[in-house]
């Protein structure tokens, strides 16, 4: 069995949205949080990295949300790892609502073990995964889900510039991996607005979107000054959801830096209750969406 570390968060007010929920970032942010604390628990605090030269960068990041967490509402995050590769190690996460013992949401993410100095993958030592897990490592790793290739951009995917500022860096001086999210949000919720959809306009009929989930995949890391561009584009249109694909690259060379899925929902606002897509809403989006898988 692995060590299971468990950490509440209460809510606070500032990491609410518009909606009055939780925002989709502040769940990665939760669960950063406790995976550092699952570390130090298992002997491995940011100060042992630190004297041993090395660290861990976050590869992969699956979210998925059952339902939205308000303000002071406190919330248990139980995390634990899955496996271990020769440098990658995959860490689950479940949350729940402390008063119902709801799940909310569940994840994980796939991180790399590095050479602070170097950037490049380290092996990953025995006695660490044995800390993590004490009764002996399991035989077999489970078969991991491949990020989803997306389909060709259609021809009027829409494009942001975004200038990496002082605030968005971790310790490490990139961008936190739960910023790419936030910088992902930002283009979908100007996306929608150059189409005609503000956030306005889809209060006022009283419909919604919310994220059911997010995929992201880190390449390269984006530092202090970097020129973004943040490109989005829309596919697998249903009833009541679509998935929104993201790109972002450094406008000066166009590397890649990060890619993205998300399944959002369309969401009556008075009930909660997922609606259809309004005909009217899809009819402006001609040439951003990918039908049948052709841009």
């Amino acid at each position: 069995m692995p060590l299971i570390y468990e950490r509440t968060f209460r809510v606070r007010q500032y990491e609410c949205d518009a909606y009055g929920h939780v925002n989709h970032a502040n769940y990665l942010r939760y669960m950063q949080e406790t995976a550092f604390d699952a570390s130090a628990a298992a002997g491995y605090d940011f100060a042992w990295y630190a004297m041993a030269g090395h660290n861990w960068l976050v590869r992969e990041s699956d979210v998925t949300y059952y339902r939205p967490l308000a303000y002071g509402d406190s919330v248990t995050v139980r995390t634990w790892v899955v496996d271990f590769r020769r440098v990658r190690s995959r860490r689950a996460y479940e949350l729940r609502h402390v008063a119902s013992g709801e799940l909310v949401a569940e994840g994980f993410t796939d991180w790399v073990y590095l050479q602070t100095d170097t950037l490049r993958p380290a092996t990953i030592p025995q006695e660490m995964q044995l800390a993590f897990y004490p009764e002996g490592l399991p035989e077999n790793a489970p078969v991991r889900e491949r990020f989803p290739e997306p389909p060709p951009a259609p021809p009027l995917a829409y494009t942001t510039r975004r200038l990496v500022e002082w605030r968005d860096l971790d310790t490490m001086g990139h961008v936190n991996n739960a910023n790419y999210l936030a910088y992902l949000e930002d283009c979908g919720v100007r996306a929608v607005n150059h189409f005609g959809w503000p956030m306005s306009r889809m209060t006022a009929v009283g419909f919604g979107t919310v994220a059911r989930r997010y995929r992201i995949e880190y390449k390269q890391a984006a530092v202090l000054d970097d020129d973004l561009l943040v490109t989005t584009w829309v596919s697998d249109v249903k009833r009541a959801t679509a998935v929104r694909h993201y790109t972002i690259t450094r406008a000066s060379d166009q590397a890649l830096l990060a890619r993205a899925s998300a399944l959002w929902v369309w969401i009556d606002l008075s009930t909660g209750k997922p609606v259809r897509i309004p005909a009217d809403f899809l009819a402006s989006f001609s040439g951003h969406i990918v039908v049948n898988g052709r841009a």
